[in-house]
Order: structure tokens, then sequence, then C-alpha cells
């Protein structure tokens, strides 16, 4: 049990850390983001990144957040969706970009189900 907690930690540690740093960098140079962010078809205004930061680190902390975990991934993965929605659009490359935000999807279901056991006794994957 303690060695499945820590997987789960370390998992989601990981993606809290990224999603964070995402989050903060929407949040505090909007213009960095827009400046260095590939041609997506998302408007160059400041506001709009600092309401995407706000979203996402909204729903990161309430993934961190062991009460409020299964919200805060469930409203990461409709975020995530969104964001290989559009890198798909515009043609980013399949493995590198369009696919990043299933993998950190995946990152972060993992990391819940290793840490909570709800998540576990609603999808028994293993035995």
């Amino acid at each position: 049990m303690k060695r499945d907690l820590a997987i789960g930690w370390a998992l989601s540690g990981l993606v809290i850390l990224f999603l964070a740093m995402d989050a903060g960098g929407k949040l505090i140079a909007p213009a960095a983001m827009i400046a260095y962010s590939p041609p997506l078809g998302i408007p160059p205004d400041v506001g709009l990144y600092r309401e995407l930061g706000l979203i996402l680190a909204l729903g990161t902390i309430l993934y961190a957040v062991p009460r409020t975990a299964v919200l805060g991934a469930i409203l990461l993965t409709g975020y995530l969706g969104g964001a290989v929605a559009m890198h798909f659009r515009v043609g980013s490359p399949l493995f590198s970009h369009t696919l990043f935000g299933v993998y950190l999807g995946v990152i972060a279901w993992g990391g819940l189900w290793f840490r909570d056991p709800r998540v576990r006794a609603l999808i028994p994957i293993a035995g």
C-alpha cells in the first residue's frame, strides 16, 4: 500500500509540476507564452491566455488536493482534450505534440489510480 501511494504521488507530482508551470506561464508572462507558442489559431490576446492559465491552475489545484482530486482529473482531462484537438486541427506532429495531452492525461489518471483506492475500485486494472 505504501509503495502504491508513493508511485501515485510521484506520477501525480510530475503532472502537477508540469501543469503548474504551464498555468503560471500563462498567468505571469502571457506575452512570452504568446510569442513562443506555435501557431494554433488562438488569438494573441493576453487576457485570453490569462483566462486559460486560471482555468488550468484551478483544475491543477483541484487535482492536487486529495478530497477533490477526481473532480480535478475530470476537469484536466477536458482541458487536455481541447489541447489535443487544437494540435490535431493545425497538423502538429502526432507523437510529440498532438498526443502530449493524452500522455499527460494517462499519467494523471495513473497517479490517481495508485493513490486513491476508490479509483482502483472503479477501474480494476490489475488482478
